[in-house]
């Protein structure tokens, strides 16, 4: 990313100085030693105001964003049913005759945005996405673990693959050049991938984890519940340092960006379009987009509402530290974060949007939960008084 396509803060409605309190607060672990490199961007009015990258990266670094990527593939099915194209109360297999299996006919399209639809483990190989067999086989030998529709279970990759093969079944379209097509290029963004083209590989920080995990030990002593396994372990993490892997663009978890992609494809959600560009979701489109739909399903690890939209999550109430914002975000703020940390939102209260990416994986998921409320809650306040 070219430093002229930052502008001066105050020109944008920024304050210098709160934003010096966050590249402070993003550079501390990084001098620190325990994270290689991080990058943070922040952006109003269509226009980064900040980018700044520390540790052994550059402004030119790209990162894994892993699940912020949810919120890309999720703002192009809107584009779908913006169009009538697509209804969030079809059934999942009315659209792919394939998963027409073992009780998921009963799926619903919005079930898989909301991670309701009762598969939340079933297993996908990324490498086989491109191998129709492959991937119409796994869609068939999937089970429920639950009735869809009766709880919140989040699908760390699962009913994104689902969501994927819909835009390909409604467009005729591979999804990565739907994507890249009718999103990232009206946008004008060039840090931004899902389906990395080999050329790029160059500019991808290879992942590391860092730092030491929690016992079960430690979870009893802090009162602190134990997150349970899932298919995000340390060996899937760094198959994305193979560029085959980055090539099939994931769509829950697998896109490539730098701070400053995330940050400005936020503003493009919150106006629509790029600045002077043509517009892509109109304001009813976003409002469709983050309706809340999970109403009373929570979170079975800490207890609270989910408030999840159509494949973003909303801060919504004071429980919203624990959906991956700030306490100082208003509760229209709406994103994704990815893990190891990945934070992107946009807050329409003040305008402002951010992205955060470091290629370091925290092995504790207390400090990196602390880091990721820290750096929202000083990002929330950076609007000039």
């Amino acid at each position: 990313m070219d430093r002229k396509f930052v502008v001066n803060p105050e020109s944008i409605g920024l304050d210098p100085e709160k934003l010096e309190e966050l590249v402070r607060r993003v550079r501390r672990e990084v001098e620190e030693g325990l994270l290689p490199s991080a990058q943070i961007a922040v952006a109003r009015e269509g226009r980064l105001g900040l980018f700044e990258t520390f540790g052994d990266a550059d402004d030119d670094t790209m990162y894994c964003v892993f699940s912020s990527t949810k919120a890309v593939t999720s703002a192009a099915a809107w584009l779908l049913i913006a169009q009538g194209r697509l209804d969030v109360v079809e059934r999942v297999v009315d659209i792919v005759p394939e998963f027409d299996t073992n009780g998921k006919e009963v799926v619903t399209v919005e079930q898989l945005f909301l991670h309701s639809s009762g598969f939340p483990s079933a297993p996908f190989r990324p490498l086989e996405w491109d191998d129709r067999d492959a991937r119409f086989g796994r869609f068939a030998r999937w089970r429920l673990n639950w009735a869809p529709g009766s709880r919140f279970e989040y699908h760390p990759t699962s009913s994104m693959w689902v969501i994927a093969e819909i835009i390909e079944r409604r467009t005729g379209m591979d999804f990565r050049d739907f994507i890249r097509e009718r999103v990232i290029e009206p946008l004008g963004l060039t840090d931004l991938f899902v389906g990395l083209p080999a050329g790029e590989n160059h500019r991808v920080s290879e992942l590391v984890h860092v730092g030491d995990g929690l016992t079960s030990e430690d979870y009893a002593r802090l009162g602190v519940p134990e997150p349970p396994v899932t298919e995000v372990t340390e060996e899937a993490i760094l198959t994305f340092n193979r560029p085959e892997y980055r090539a099939v663009g994931v769509p829950g978890g697998g896109g490539f960006a730098t701070a400053a992609g995330l940050a400005l494809f936020y503003q493009g959600l919150l106006h629509g379009g790029a600045l002077d560009g043509p517009e892509i979701w109109s304001a009813e489109t976003l409002a469709m987009g983050l309706e809340v739909r999970s109403g009373d399903l929570v979170d079975p690890l800490y207890g609270r509402r989910v408030n999840r939209a159509l494949g973003v999550v909303v801060s919504g109430d004071a429980d919203r530290n624990f959906r991956g914002f700030g306490r100082m975000n208003s509760p229209l703020a709406f994103g994704h974060g990815g893990a190891g940390g990945q934070i992107a939102w946009a807050d329409p209260a003040t305008g402002i949007s951010i992205g955060y990416c470091t290629n370091g994986h925290d092995r504790n998921p207390l400090r990196l939960g602390r880091r990721g409320v820290a750096i929202s809650n000083r990002a929330a306040v950076c609007g000039a008084d």
